[in-house]
């Protein structure tokens, strides 16, 4: 039985027109991806197989084109489209915190950090720049890698803080494990970079870190 045999409440385009994206499941708002399925399934039972076969709907979100390409029912025209819905995305989060805007909801930026940095398979290191009323100047992430104490260069950090006329800054950066509790190394790392923001009257506010489900705030948690 096709999907356009299924009463109309249950097919996912029409699920998602009634009761919006959030109501679909992840085989469900894939399927809306596939658009077709294959011979003998449909989009949907294509789209559970796939689920099974990446173990998550992130694990495929996030696969390489080789892995990507060799499962049923994708290949090279499906990864292009997926990867620049995946940019379209970002560049929506980013549209939240534009250059300008006073910084009020430190959830809004926990979702802005998030959508920068959950999806790297390695750790990478950001700040988010603000004048003297925590006004958005810039967001650069600047240090890839294993990120400890060793592998952050303070001064680096100060280069960019006078470069962009900071009065404060945000740090954060990911965990690829997906584990958002703050290691003793972040703790490290961010008492570093305060002492050295410190000399040039620069406000370390937060740092951030991102895992898979939630971001853990170091001001919340009394760390900073």
């Amino acid at each position: 039985m096709s999907i356009t045999d299924w009463p109309e409440s249950e097919r996912p385009r029409e699920k998602l027109l009634q009761q919006g994206a959030a109501a679909l499941s992840d085989a469900e708002l894939l399927a809306i991806f596939l658009r077709t399925g294959v011979k003998g399934k449909t989009a949907v039972d294509l789209a559970r197989d796939l689920l099974q076969r990446f173990g998550s709907l992130r694990a495929l979100m996030e696969s390489d084109q080789h892995n990507f390409c060799l499962a049923r029912g994708l290949g090279v025209a499906k990864y292009v489209q997926l990867q620049a819905v995946m940019e379209m995305s970002r560049r929506h989060m980013h549209s939240h915190l534009l250059k300008g805007e006073v910084l009020q909801r430190p959830d809004q930026v926990k979702l802005f950090v998030k959508s920068q940095l959950r999806h790297f398979r390695q750790e990478v290191f950001g700040c988010l720049f603000l004048d003297n009323r925590h006004q958005i100047i810039k967001f650069e992430k600047l240090f890839f890698g294993t990120i400890n104490a060793a592998a952050i260069y303070p001064r680096e950090v100060v280069a960019k803080a006078l470069l962009h006329n900071a009065a404060a800054v945000i740090l954060a950066h990911n965990h690829p494990s997906g584990i958002a509790e703050p290691s003793l190394s972040d703790q490290q790392i961010t008492s570093r970079l305060s002492d050295a923001l410190e000399m040039i009257d620069v406000r370390v506010l937060d740092h951030m870190v991102v895992g898979d489900s939630e971001v853990v705030s170091f001001a919340e948690r009394g760390l900073i």
